[in-house]
Formats: C-alpha cells, sequence, structure tokens
C-alpha cells in the first residue's frame, strides 16, 4: 500500500516536471513574429525596441507579479481578465466563423497554440522576474 502511494506520488511529481515547460523554447515562441505573436502586443526584454508592440503591457516583471497558473489563465482565457482584451486566447480552437478573428485555413479547427507551446510561454512568463 505504501510502496503503491509512493509510486503514485513520484509519477505524479513527474508529470508536474513535464507540464512546466522550456523557458528557452518559451522566449523563442513569444519573440516570434508569425507563431506565438507575444512581441506584436507587448515589449519584451531583450527584443529591439523598434519590433516590440505598444499594444499591451511590457512583460518585463510579469513573473514577479503573476504565479504560473495566473499566466497559464491569461493565455487561455485573457477575456476574463480584461472583457475588451484584443488578446486572443492561445489554447482555444478558432474557425472561420469568428467575427472578431482572421483565422488561416490551415489553423481553423486547431488552437493557437499547443499544450506544451503554453506550457514554454508560462515558463518563460513566470522566468521574467
Amino acid at each position: 500500500m505504501i510502496l503503491g502511494l509512493c509510486a503514485a506520488l513520484l509519477l505524479g511529481l513527474a508529470g508536474i516536471a513535464q507540464a512546466q515547460g522550456d523557458a528557452t523554447r518559451g522566449a523563442a515562441l513569444a519573440a516570434n513574429r508569425s507563431q506565438g505573436l507575444c512581441v506584436l502586443c507587448h515589449a519584451l526584454p531583450g527584443q529591439p525596441t523598434a519590433l516590440q508592440g505598444t499594444i499591451g503591457p511590457a512583460l518585463d516583471g510579469v513573473g514577479a507579479r503573476l504565479n504560473p497558473e495566473a499566466l497559464r489563465q491569461r493565455l487561455l482565457a485573457p477575456e476574463r481578465f480584461n472583457p475588451d482584451t484584443v488578446m486572443p486566447s492561445y489554447g482555444r480552437v478558432y474557425s472561420a466563423a469568428d467575427a472578431m478573428q482572421r483565422v488561416p485555413v490551415a489553423r481553423q479547427g486547431k488552437p493557437l497554440l499547443a499544450p506544451d507551446q503554453i506550457d514554454d510561454l508560462v515558463a518563460y512568463l513566470g522566468s521574467l522576474k
């Protein structure tokens, strides 16, 4: 019984470690102007000023202000925090019927970012202390 509980705990911790994502991949994704798109609207540390957005808040220090779960929720459902946001929900599946989004045919029926990419972005944003 105790051995079974220990094994379950270890497997659970392994799952948590895997779900944390990779901050290096997350940084590359955030700076990517055709996939993550974060830099189109936000200022990111280490990016040229001329290539940074000003529509959303600057992201330097966001990891000190928000915990990983809050960061994840802002990526998955930004409208919960600001109903007037233009930020897309990165985990939502968009279709051609979405009036406010121009969804390329190749991306229709798919989330903007895969779950592991969301994990990577959360890891990167969390590292911005």
